[in-house]
């Protein structure tokens, strides 16, 4: 694979998509072949393989199973919450998913309907979404852990036919009760859901509502060894809706197609990830996000490789899990977020020393900018390719990364390299202008959007041209707004500054959270850090930063001015923080995003909005009382 050169690769994906992606297709099935590559005729209405019709479950699953790799394993399930694992071959998956498209049918839906997903991180979880995949059934995954309220809402938007959830699941012991949120939500939803099929783990006792409820098991006995025939999608046919997290307004529910998604993600597993057909996949990320779509259900079993799918924690039962199951599962490939590797950073060396990690050969990050203090603690603490990679829920697959399929480029530490394969990205001013190279803009994209990027968003064109193209539009420029800053080096290497709304303007100054941060990171006893920018009357913003130290290390002011002393080094003293607390943790979703919002409207002494999808409530309380202590808040 060495021998293939990134630039000429990449050249011909932007210069001929249709001859290169016209070529991946070609390594997948096809009940019938595509017409054309590419139709750009209503952009930003992209449509890739128009008139192609193809199954995304045949080709994850049956193509394998009917195969050689038949008895080979397609879902490593670790669950150190229950203290089990198990592993399903791709045949013994294809049994399981044949039997749930039955359950499906049997209720009453069929090609095009929608099916919500509220399960937590279990196989079945992987079986429902690759049976609404065969019968053509749109799935909405929504994450274990969001509220009633959030669920409720995306009931409201996509009105589905039928609802997979479990009656409970556990957190470091905690009981989530999954079922009776979606039993809230449902009695909050103005849509009506017909069916409600139930996984029964025994893990919360729950009240089944008749004629609406059906638990699991029975509904999968009741149809026995069933055999569904996949249906013919077209290519253009939406295979799921996700919804990009926000915290007012209606969610907005990306709509992905079936065709151009799977050709992609087939395309990244050897480009990007530099799989081989021995190789088992790790994503740590929940099925609820993006991540979870493309790389713990689709991306490895499209490609025939085996799916770690592990319930839990990094830190739980101890610091040293996550590496215990790379060496038991001999993981070849892991793919996490610099947050979960801040965590871990925290704890003694101890817990990764002297496990057999000699599967490993690389380290996938994403999610948000990767300071360089992590970057070098993962590299040397692994002695692994640490990859730093950039995309959106939007993108549905990588959009800047380093193509370990190919003689990797030079690693920049904070960088996440260059262009993925179709991608032609550029960091422009307001106008859509191109500035010069080391200057901060806006990312934003030339059409056409290459394969597996969102159609539109679902029940709104209107939302989907205004979200992602007006911004430029309205300038005269044909561009996708990614809505972060960036800085383009004259390498052409790409430079993460953050969200473009995560910007913290102190008295015309304008600076990303994310150079905040990374100044805080490189100091040797930081362990994590967030920055976020709050209300001043006369500045109009000043910076509020949040430090959690490495274990062992101890809080003091000599500390503390260490710290301010460098950001006023590094940036200068228009950035010196007006709030610099040290806590004992950030308050984090369970996917492990810090919630920056959370930080806001304490500092604000504002409403907290919900909390629901927090890992540990305590560090609201933390944080409350250390702002006190100093007589501190945004007011």
């Amino acid at each position: 694979m060495a021998e293939r050169s990134y630039d000429e690769m990449h050249r011909r994906s932007v210069e001929d998509p249709e001859g290169f992606w016209g070529q991946e297709a070609e390594k997948l099935h096809w009940y019938k072949r595509w017409d054309k590559v590419l139709d750009d005729s209503r952009s930003p209405f992209f449509r890739w393989f128009p008139g192609g019709e193809t199954n995304l479950c045949y080709n994850a699953v049956d193509r394998h199973a009917l195969g050689p790799r038949g008895d080979r394993p397609a879902i490593l399930w670790e669950s150190p919450e229950t203290g089990r694992r198990s592993v399903l071959t791709f045949r013994e998956l294809l049994s399981q998913v044949n039997r749930f498209a039955a359950v499906l049918k049997r209720r009453g839906v069929g090609k095009g309907d929608r099916v919500i997903v509220y399960l937590p991180m279990v196989p079945e979880a992987l079986v429902a979404v690759l049976a609404c995949a065969r019968i053509g059934a749109i799935h909405s995954v929504v994450f274990a852990g969001f509220s009633f309220e959030s669920l409720a809402d995306r009931i409201n938007d996509c009105t589905p036919k039928a609802l997979v959830c479990a009656d409970g699941s556990t957190r470091k012991g905690k009981v989530i009760s999954l079922k009776k949120i979606v039993d809230r939500a449902l009695d909050a939803a103005q849509a009506k859901v017909p069916h409600v099929i139930v996984l029964d783990r025994k893990v919360d006792p729950w009240t089944p509502v008749p004629g609406r409820d059906h638990t699991w098991d029975e509904e999968m006995a009741a149809v026995g060894e069933a055999v569904v025939e996949p249906e013919r999608m077209k290519s253009s046919d939406p295979s799921y809706i996700l919804y990009t997290s926000g915290t007012t307004a209606k969610p907005k529910g990306v709509v992905r197609d079936t065709g151009g998604y799977m050709v992609a993600l087939h395309a990244s597993m050897d480009h990007i990830y530099g799989c081989t057909k021995d190789d088992v996949y790790w994503s740590t990320s929940d099925i609820g996000w993006v991540v979870g779509h493309s790389y713990i259900i689709y991306g490895p079993l499209l490609y025939g490789i085996p799916t770690l799918v592990f319930e839990g924690t990094p830190d739980s039962p101890n610091p040293g899990i996550w590496w215990e199951v790379i060496e038991r599962s001999r993981v070849s490939v892991v793919f996490s977020a610099p947050t979960a590797m801040r965590m871990l950073r925290k704890f003694p060396l101890d817990f990764v020393h002297g496990k057999d990690l000699s599967s490993l050969r690389h380290v996938f990050l994403a999610g948000e900018p990767l300071d360089e203090p992590t970057y070098h603690w993962v590299k040397e603490t692994l002695k692994k390719p640490v990859v730093d990679h950039y995309w959106q829920t939007e993108s549905g697959w990588p959009m800047i990364t380093n193509h370990m399929g190919f003689a990797p480029l030079p690693f920049k530490p904070g960088s996440p390299t260059r262009e993925a394969m179709g991608w032609s990205l550029d960091v422009v001013d307001e106008k859509g202008n191109p500035v010069p190279a080391g200057t901060r803009g806006f990312l934003a994209g030339h059409p056409p959007l290459p394969p597996g990027t969102l159609q539109t968003i679902w029940g709104s064109d209107e939302r989907y041209l205004e979200s992602y193209w007006s911004f430029f539009k309205r300038q005269g420029k044909d561009l996708y707004l990614c809505g972060d800053y960036a800085i383009k080096d004259e390498d052409g290497y790409f430079w993460l500054l953050g969200r473009a709304d995560e910007v913290i303007n102190v008295a015309g100054h304008r600076m990303g959270t994310r150079e905040v941060e990374e100044v805080i990171s490189a100091h040797p006893q930081v362990a994590e850090v967030s920055a976020i920018g709050v209300d001043d009357e006369v500045k109009g913003q000043e910076i509020a930063a949040f430090v959690v130290l490495k274990k062992g290390v101890e809080e003091s002011e000599a500390l503390k001015k260490e710290i301010v002393a460098l950001i006023r080094d590094r940036i200068g003293p228009i950035a010196t923080p007006k709030i610099l607390n040290i806590v004992p943790q950030l308050p984090k979703t369970r996917s492990g995003k810090v919630m920056r919002r959370v930080l806001r409207a304490l500092c604000e002494e504002k409403a907290l909005g919900d909390l629901s999808t927090i890992e540990d409530g305590s560090s609201v309380e933390e944080i409350k009382k250390a702002l006190e202590e100093m007589g501190q808040t945004g007011k």
